[in-house]
C-alpha cells in the first residue's frame, strides 16, 4: 500500500490548527536588560516583604509557661509523679502565678503547646473514622478497620469516636484569675471557648448523629468512649451546641499537625474589662492537670499570645523571604558580572 500525505488513517489527528500544534505562540528570549531587573526587582520585593513580617512577628507579645512538672521546674512536679505509668492518671491540680507590670495588648490567645508529639505519624494520623465523624449512623454502629485497635471495646461494643487520634484528646484544662489590688481577691477572668475550631471543620466535616427521641445520648446508645477518656462523647460539655462530635476541643485536636512540635487554641479573652487586653495585676492559673506527656519525653506548656495583621507569632517565613530575596539580589548581581565581562569579549571579536 502507497502512503500519501492526503489520505488520512484512522488514528491520524484532525489537519486544524489545534491537534496539528500550529497555533500562534510566543516563545520569549530572554535578554539581560529583561532578566537582571527582573531578579532586582523580585529581591527588592522579598526583602521588604520579609523585613515586614520579621518585624510584625516580632512585636506579637507572648507569655509561656512549662507546665509539664520536670522535678524543680514548676509546682505541677507532684501530678507528673502521681500520674506516671498509670493510664488515665488521676486527677490532679497545680497552678501558676504571674504578674504583669504594663497592659498586655489584646486581643489575647491562650494556646496549648506539646512537645515531642508526632501526629503526622502515618499509622496514628489514618487511626480515625471521617464518616463516623460526620455523624453517619452505620459508620457509628460499625467503625472502619483503621481506627484498631481503637475500634472495638473489651465488651465488644463499637467506639466512638474511634482510632488513635480521638483516644490521644488533650483533656487538661484551665481557668485564668486575677487579682485587680494587692492583697485583694482574685476574680476569674472570662474565656471565649467558642469559635476555636476552623469553620469548615465545625459546620461541614464534623456532626453528631441524628437524636433519637430528642436526645444525643440515645443515639450514641450501643457505644463504648475511647480507653482513655473519663466519661462519653455526649458529655464533653453542658451546651448541647458543642457536645459530642462538634464538641470545639474535640474538633481542634482532631485536626493534626505537622510537626512533632505543635500548639493548639485553647480560648480567646476578649469579653467583659479584658477586650483591650489583660491589665497590669497579679494572675494565677489553675491547672487541672490530667495529660500525661513524660512518657514520651514531651513537654506540655501554656502560652498568652497576641497577634498581628500576619497572625500569631512566626519569625520563620520573614527569615525565610529574605533568604530567598537575598539570593535574587546575589543572582542579579553574578549575572550582571557575567553579561559585562563575556559583552566585553564580544565587541572584541566584532572588532
Amino acid at each position: 500500500m502507497t502512503w500519501s500525505a492526503t489520505a488520512r488513517g484512522a488514528h491520524q489527528p484532525d489537519n486544524t490548527a489545534f491537534t496539528q500544534q500550529r497555533l500562534p505562540a510566543w516563545q520569549p528570549l530572554l535578554s539581560a536588560s529583561i532578566a537582571l531587573p527582573l531578579f532586582f526587582c523580585a529581591g527588592l520585593a522579598f526583602i521588604g516583604l520579609g523585613l515586614g513580617l520579621y518585624y510584625s512577628s516580632n512585636g506579637i507579645k507572648e507569655l509561656e509557661y512549662d507546665y509539664t512538672g520536670d522535678s524543680g521546674t514548676s509546682n505541677c512536679s507532684v501530678c507528673a509523679e502521681a500520674g506516671q505509668g498509670r493510664a488515665p492518671p488521676p486527677p490532679c491540680s497545680c497552678a501558676w502565678s504571674f504578674s504583669l507590670p504594663e497592659l498586655f495588648q489584646g486581643p489575647v490567645y491562650l494556646y496549648y503547646e506539646l512537645t515531642n508529639f508526632y501526629q503526622n505519624n502515618r499509622r496514628y494520623g489514618v487511626s480515625r473514622d471521617d464518616e463516623q465523624l460526620s455523624g453517619l449512623p452505620s459508620a457509628l454502629r460499625h467503625p472502619v478497620n483503621e481506627c484498631a485497635p481503637y475500634q472495638l471495646s473489651a465488651a465488644g461494643l463499637p467506639i466512638a469516636p474511634c482510632g488513635a487520634i480521638a483516644n490521644s484528646l488533650f483533656n487538661d484544662s484551665f481557668s485564668l484569675w486575677h487579682q485587680r489590688l494587692p492583697g485583694g481577691l482574685y476574680v476569674e477572668v472570662p474565656l471565649d471557648r467558642s469559635g476555636i475550631a476552623w469553620w469548615t471543620d465545625y459546620h461541614v466535616k464534623f456532626r453528631n448523629p441524628p437524636l433519637v427521641n430528642g436526645s444525643l445520648a440515645l443515639a450514641f446508645q450501643g457505644t463504648a468512649p475511647p480507653p482513655n477518656w473519663r466519661r462519653p462523647v455526649y458529655e464533653l460539655s453542658p451546651d448541647p451546641n458543642n457536645t459530642g462530635f462538634i464538641n470545639q476541643d474535640f474538633v481542634v485536636w482532631m485536626r493534626t499537625a505537622a510537626l512533632p512540635m505543635f500548639r493548639k487554641l485553647y480560648a480567646r479573652i476578649r469579653q467583659g474589662n479584658y477586650s483591650a487586653g489583660l491589665p497590669r495585676g497579679a494572675y494565677r492559673v489553675n491547672i487541672t492537670y490530667n495529660y500525661p506527656v513524660r512518657a514520651f519525653g514531651g513537654h506540655k506548656l501554656l502560652i498568652f499570645s497576641s497577634i498581628s495583621w500576619m497572625g500569631g507569632k512566626n519569625p520563620f517565613l520573614g527569615i525565610a523571604y529574605l533568604v530567598v530575596g537575598s539570593l535574587c539580589i546575589l543572582t542579579g548581581f553574578v549575572m550582571l558580572i557575567v553579561y559585562i565581562r563575556y559583552q566585553d569579549q564580544d565587541d572584541d571579536d566584532e572588532e
